[in-house]
């Protein structure tokens, strides 16, 4: 079977992916990681990892997500801060019953939290 290529500008490189991943989430959607205390929404989704290799390879290894599975970018907070994370779909369970993300970037990509999700703002869906 023909694998799907597309460049990462994270990895700086040709990913290849499976011609047909199965995406968990969505881009809007309100999502916690499964492990650490932090929640997001998210803005845009790899169909495998796309990140670099010193990236991936700082993760301990006990713990260190496959490859072969969907990966997130989040507008992510913290009872501390907020910033971007990247997350494997193994790591995040659905959240949007705690409501809506207090990220300072929510309003440059979303335009409004309703039914649990964010609308992409139109002059950025393709």
């Amino acid at each position: 079977m023909d694998r799907a290529h597309f460049f990462s500008p994270q990895a700086g490189r040709i990913v290849e992916s499976p011609p047909v991943a199965h995406a968990r989430f969505t881009i809007g959607d309100v999502v916690r990681h499964r492990m650490f205390d932090f929640r997001g929404v998210i803005f845009d989704v790899d169909p495998v990892f796309a990140n670099s290799e010193d990236w991936y390879n700082a993760i301990p290894a006990e713990v260190r997500p496959h490859r072969d599975q969907p990966f997130y970018h989040l507008l992510a907070e913290n009872g501390d801060s907020s910033y971007v994370a990247y997350v494997s779909q193994q790591n995040l369970l659905a959240d949007a019953e705690a409501g809506p993300i207090d990220h300072p970037s929510v309003g440059e990509l979303f335009e409004d939290f309703a039914e649990g999700k964010y609308r992409l703002r139109p002059a950025l869906r393709h």
